[in-house]
């Protein structure tokens, strides 16, 4: 007789799908336990803390499990699907029969596959060549001298550690109730202290059995303290989770707030050319099947005054104490979509024609509006556009994109009554707000390429001379 073995499962695991994330929450499964799926299948869409983003599985054959239903926030690195891989034959292995006792042989080594451990390209490398702390996963078989060992290290079996192993919310928790971790012994997954196990530390001890309790001294005790109340009411209120991308954005706008002395300078302009210009854009041949809109000649003027005043496009580099100068423009456009605000940017838009320039700009906003920007599109900006004037809001004061030094707030464009050659006409005027970094961009600086921006909409033809 024999038994099976499942050598033809493959598990695959939640890649990091941007640059240094650790996790992701499923948003929809594209396949059930028994399709048959091929490499290079989209399985699933996850988001992330940028944006959402679709897995595909390396691995010919039958889907066997999915671990984890849609709406979970699954850490990097762990399993999230298990195929049958196509082809692979179970190994076949005797089954176990009685025999006589035997001295215990020494605990080998199970055979290593043929092979790295296949990953997705672009996705990271292989669990072999990056030590991650310990994740809920499946239980890995240890050697039982290993295991000696650990026990004699912390008394559980779990791996010896320096600290022990919590999570930040439960650390906190420890640290509220005052119960030190390293008195805790833990019970989670991979010797990982939970919530359960504090709490259990920190509740008062039943006096063992056989044991006197000690005599207790009567003192007037204070009036109990109410218990807490709930104040929220399920039918007035809703509650959504603060996650993803939303999350990321409070994270980053709360650093960057914070962290670079904000400047905010307005400017009010006189934009009717600019609005006659995007008209005779429209009817251009060149421009046909193209998006044109004042967002596109706003774009194009923000470059040429980047073109007059470099000094601008620039980062600060807290660790090195350097102001790092950008010889290219990455322009970013923020973007609210479903999930949150996201700014995606255009690569090298510096270099870019004003055709160029409209094709990129409405391929990055119809990429937004489906949810389907890349974290790739989402990195490297060096100064940013909003335009709070689609909803109607005469300007602002934004907060910088973390890692820039400046960003370009655009109001409502309204009918105005406008001083125009000495007489007051109705004009289409808008409001312009830069904000920017106050360690690197000065004063001088910063109204400098405010009033270049300022001076091309009122004047398209100083695109042509200053380009």
């Amino acid at each position: 007789m024999t038994t099976m073995t499942e050598a033809s499962v493959r598990e695959f695991k939640m890649p990091d799908v941007g640059e240094g994330l650790t996790e992701a929450e499923i948003l929809k499964w594209y396949v059930q336990p028994g399709d048959t799926v091929t490499d290079g299948q989209v399985v699933c869409e996850v988001e992330t803390a940028k944006a959402a983003v679709e897995l595909p599985i390396p691995y010919d054959g039958v889907v066997r499990e999915l671990r984890f239903p849609e709406g979970t926030t699954v850490d990097v690195g762990t399993a999230i699907i298990t195929v049958d891989v196509a082809g692979g034959a179970p190994v076949q292995v005797p089954a176990e029969q009685p025999k006589a006792e035997a001295a215990p042989e020494e605990p080998k080594e199970e055979p290593k596959p043929a092979g790295r451990t296949p990953v997705l390209v672009g996705y990271g490398v292989a669990a072999s060549s990056t030590k991650r702390r310990p994740r809920k996963g499946p239980e890995v078989t240890v050697p039982a001298a290993t295991q000696a060992v650990q026990t004699e290290l912390n008394g559980h079996g779990a791996p010896a550690q320096s600290r022990p192993l919590a999570k930040p919310p439960v650390r906190k928790l420890a640290k509220d109730l005052g119960v030190d971790l390293a008195t805790i012994t833990p019970s989670g997954p991979d010797g990982v202290i939970t919530r359960e196990d504090v709490h259990a530390a920190a509740a008062p001890k039943a006096p063992e059995a056989g044991q006197a309790p000690q005599p207790v001294v009567e003192t007037p005790a204070a009036a109990p303290a109410p218990a807490p109340v709930a104040t929220y009411d399920g039918a007035r209120e809703t509650r959504i989770p603060v996650k993803g991308v939303r999350k990321a954005t409070a994270q980053a706008m709360i650093g960057s707030a914070f962290t670079a002395p904000h400047v905010t300078e307005f400017v009010t302009v006189d934009v009717t050319r600019t609005l006659k210009l995007v008209e005779e854009l429209k009817q251009d041949k060149e421009f046909q099947g193209l998006r044109v809109n004042p967002l596109l000649l706003i774009a194009k003027a923000l470059l040429v005054a980047i073109r007059r005043n470099p000094d601008i496009n620039a980062s600060w580099d807290e660790a090195n104490q350097e102001i790092v100068l950008k010889h290219y423009v990455n322009l970013g456009i923020a973007a609210a979509t479903p999930r949150g605000l996201i700014v995606p940017n255009v690569k090298d838009a510096h270099a870019k024609t004003l055709p160029q320039l409209a094709e990129a700009l409405g391929e990055l906003v119809t990429t937004a509006r489906e949810g389907k920007t890349s974290p790739a599109a989402m990195q490297g900006g060096t100064v940013t556009i909003t335009n709070v004037g689609v909803f109607g809001v005469d300007t602002g004061t934004p907060i910088l994109n973390p890692g820039e030094s400046a960003i370009l707030a655009v109001g409502a464009i309204k009918l105005q009554p406008w001083v125009h050659k000495g007489k007051v006409k109705p004009r289409q005027v808008t409001t312009l707000a830069l904000s920017f970094d106050h360690r690197l961009v000065d004063g001088e600086l910063g109204s400098k390429v405010l009033a270049d921006v300022a001076a091309v909409l009122e004047q398209p033809k100083r695109l042509i001379s200053w380009a």
